[in-house]
């Protein structure tokens, strides 16, 4: 935890600094939604931020995430749901309105346990830590649209997110060994002054 935390003062101090060359240049909101269904359950969530333009090239802000999860199994008979919660802070770089890197931090509130299962009684705190990038593009000076691969450096054992990470690495037989902490996050960010 000192790491983490060592990390994202370090990045906001590299922001300021940074940023001192550049006057504020505005805010946005941004957002990300969530949502997935089957005839087994399903999910939806939002991904809110406020960002602060240091420039024309760095967004910093904090973050909130909401998501609800629900599940419906016929063969067991258990039906229910959780609530995902949280917040955190982040900073974007973009460069030539054309591609942009991330690093988003967020503690959220897991239904799982530090094993993996869901639990209804104890949940617990979850740490992430996104570091990636992806392509950035504004349209018409009304709003922004941020595609991005993020790569979970902390990959927590509760982590919420570990139900949406898709890309696998198998072994010479074909099985799954490996789940990679990545995730395709598709973002809109709208100026607000």
């Amino acid at each position: 935890m000192k790491a983490i935390t060592t990390l994202i003062l370090s990045l906001t101090l590299s922001a300021t600094s940074f940023s001192q060359n550049f006057s504020m240049s505005g805010s946005e909101i941004g957002f990300d939604l969530a949502f997935s269904a089957s005839t087994n359950g399903g999910n939806a969530g939002i991904g809110l931020k406020y960002g602060l333009n240091l420039g024309e090239n760095l967004i910093v802000g904090p973050s909130v995430r909401y998501e609800r999860t629900w599940v419906k199994n016929n063969v067991t008979g258990f039906n229910g749901g959780y609530n995902v919660f949280g917040g955190g802070a982040f900073v974007h770089a973009r460069f030539y309105d054309a591609l942009f890197l991330a690093v988003e931090y967020e503690i959220l509130k897991s239904p799982f346990t530090t094993n993996g299962f869901l639990t209804g009684i104890n949940s617990s705190w979850a740490n992430t830590l996104f570091i990636g990038g992806g392509f950035s593009k504004e349209f018409n000076e009304s709003f922004r649209i941020n595609a991005s691969l993020l790569y979970d450096v902390i990959d927590a054992d509760n982590s919420p997110f570990k139900r949406s990470y898709s890309i696998s690495q198998k072994d010479a037989n074909g099985n799954i060994v490996k789940i990679l902490p990545i995730i395709f996050r598709l973002a809109f960010f709208i100026p607000i002054s």
